[in-house]
C-alpha cells in the first residue's frame, strides 16, 4: 500500500513574526509581490508590512472581495498578469487565503499565506474550499502543491476577537475524529491514497493539545496576549489540523458543515463553529462512547463553541430544512463517504437531531 502526506514547504509562528520574517521570506520567492489583504488586514497591518517588506521586494496591494468564488480568483489572476506579479501572497481570514491559493495555482506562481485569525486550518493545506458568490458550498479545488510560506504572528491573532480563536478550535476539533473514520475504512485523504501513521498521531496530538491547553488559550486571547497555551492552540488550529485533515482526511463533521451552508441563517456563523456542531453529530452517527461524547461535549462548552442548533442559527429550523441539510451531507463524492458508519440522508438527520437534544439537555 502506498500512503502520502502533504506539508507546506515551510511554517512560520511567533511573536511580531510579520515584521521580523515577512520581507525575507517573500525575497527569497520573488521580485514582485501582490499583497491580497483582507480589509481588516490592510487597516491594521499596512505599517508594519511596508516596513518588513521595505528594500526586500516591490509589492501591490489590493483588498479581497470577501468571498473565495470562481470570479473573485478571475479577477486576482487578472491583477496579477498585469501588474506582472511573481509571487501571490493572502492576509487574513480563510476565504482570503484560499482565494490566494487557488490564484497562485491557476497561474503557477510561489504562494505566501499570513493567517491574521487562528479560525480555520486552511493555511498549510493543498486545498481552497470555492464557495458561490453568495456564500454557499460549491466545490473542493485541489491544488498541486502546499503553500511556499505559511507565516503566523502570534500577536497578531492576540488581538484578533478570541471568537475567532476558539472557532479554529472547531474547526481542529474535527480533526482526529475525521481522520480516524478514515484509518478505519482505510479511505483515501486529500491525495486519494490513505495517509502515513504520522498523519493519524498528528491528528491525535492536535486533539489532546485542544483539550489540554484550550481554555487557558482562549482566556489569554480574551486578554489581548501572548502566553506559552495561546501559541500552542494556534499551532494546534493552524499547522496540526492542517496536516492532520489533510494527510488523514475528511469524513462527516466536515460534509455535515457543508450540508448547513445551503441554510442562509447559518452564514453569520464561522466554519469552525458549524464544523464544531458536525462533530457532535459525527458522534452520534460512528456511535460513540458515551465518556468521549461527554468529553468533547464539555470541552466545547468550556471555551464557547455551539452544542446546539440554536447556536449556529438554527433555533426553529424545521425538519424539512434538516433533512436537506443532511441530504447534501450525504451528496456524491462528499467526505462523508469516508465513515464507516451507515450513511444515508436519515441516519445523517438522526444525528443532528440527537447531537442537539444533547446539547439541550446539558443547558
Amino acid at each position: 500500500m502506498i500512503t502520502t502526506a502533504l506539508f507546506p514547504n515551510r511554517y512560520i509562528q511567533g511573536f511580531n513574526a510579520i515584521e521580523n520574517s515577512l520581507g525575507e521570506e517573500l525575497a527569497r520567492l520573488g521580485k514582485k509581490a501582490l499583497l491580497l489583504e483582507s480589509p481588516s488586514a490592510n487597516k491594521n497591518l499596512s505599517k508594519t508590512i511596508e516596513k518588513s517588506l521595505s528594500g526586500k521586494i516591490e509589492s501591490v496591494v489590493d483588498i479581497f472581495n470577501r468571498e473565495c468564488s470562481d470570479e473573485e480568483i478571475t479577477r486576482i489572476i487578472e491583477l496579477a498578469k498585469a501588474q506582472n506579479i511573481d509571487v501571490i501572497v493572502g492576509i487574513g481570514g480563510g476565504k482570503v487565503i484560499d482565494t490566494a491559493k487557488a490564484v497562485a495555482a491557476t497561474i503557477h506562481y510561489p504562494c505566501v499565506v499570513v493567517p491574521t485569525l487562528a479560525s480555520t486550518d486552511a493555511p498549510c493545506s493543498a486545498l481552497s474550499v470555492i464557495y458561490t458568490a453568495t456564500g454557499e458550498f460549491k466545490r473542493y479545488f485541489v491544488l498541486p502543491r502546499n503553500p511556499d510560506v505559511v507565516l503566523v504572528d502570534s500577536k497578531v491573532i492576540a488581538n484578533a476577537p478570541a471568537r475567532f480563536l476558539v472557532a479554529g478550535m472547531g474547526d481542529a476539533l474535527a480533526t482526529w475524529f475525521e481522520a480516524e473514520d478514515c484509518r478505519q475504512s482505510k479511505a483515501g485523504n486529500m491525495t486519494g491514497r490513505p495517509g502515513p501513521i504520522t498523519a493519524f498521531a498528528l491528528a491525535k496530538f492536535c486533539f489532546e493539545i485542544l483539550l489540554k491547553y484550550g481554555v487557558q488559550a482562549k482566556n489569554a486571547c480574551d486578554q489581548k496576549v501572548v502566553t506559552p497555551a495561546l501559541e500552542h492552540v494556534i499551532e494546534a488550529n493552524t499547522l496540526l489540523s492542517g496536516l492532520g485533515f489533510e494527510s488523514g482526511g475528511l469524513s462527516a463533521a466536515h460534509a455535515i458543515h457543508n450540508g448547513f451552508t445551503a441554510l442562509e441563517a447559518t452564514h453569520q456563523y464561522w466554519h469552525g463553529e458549524k464544523v464544531a456542531f458536525g462533530t457532535l453529530a459525527m458522534l452520534m452517527l460512528i456511535d460513540s462512547e458515551p465518556q468521549m461524547i461527554e468529553t468533547v461535549y464539555h470541552f466545547c462548552q468550556s471555551v464557547g463553541l455551539p452544542t446546539t442548533l440554536a447556536e449556529i442559527g438554527l433555533a426553529n429550523v424545521s425538519d424539512d430544512d434538516l433533512m436537506q441539510v443532511a441530504t447534501l451531507a450525504c451528496a456524491q463524492g462528499e467526505s462523508i463517504h469516508n465513515s464507516p458508519a451507515e450513511i444515508s440522508p436519515e441516519t445523517v438527520f438522526a444525528a443532528i437531531k440527537a447531537a442537539n437534544a444533547e446539547g439541550l439537555r446539558r443547558k
